[in-house]
């Protein structure tokens, strides 16, 4: 069995135990969602992007961005599931398909201009 798969299980017997997937309709999903990437942000907004890297492998930037990434991916597997998603052939789907998008040969070492 997967760790999505595990992590799913248990976000549902949390979210049943709870009676909480009556509120866990789409819309309420991503907006939880993305308050939840937007706390993510807010630790790393007015940090120097050359120092951030390092600045988040200290604590107390190291715990907390752990914390809201925990949150981020939760809500991201509940809502895959209430969308009846599956997260990780969905991604491998997404990399597969990148990768015929933006091969080695044209994008090595630089990002794309726009697509």
């Amino acid at each position: 069995m997967s760790d999505l798969i595990e992590l799913r299980d248990r976000i549902r017997v949390f979210t049943e135990e709870r009676d909480w997937a009556k509120f866990h309709d789409p819309k309420s999903l991503i907006l939880a969602l993305v308050g939840e990437v937007g706390e993510l942000s807010e630790l790393f907004q007015w940090l120097p992007a050359d120092t951030a890297a390092t600045r988040a492998h200290e604590d107390p930037l190291h715990t907390r961005a752990g914390e809201e990434l925990a949150d981020v991916l939760i809500y991201l597997i509940r809502l895959a599931d209430v969308l009846n998603i599956d997260l990780a052939d969905a991604a491998s789907r997404k990399l597969t398909s990148s990768s015929t998008r933006f091969p080695t040969t044209q994008f090595h070492g630089q990002a794309p201009e726009k697509i």
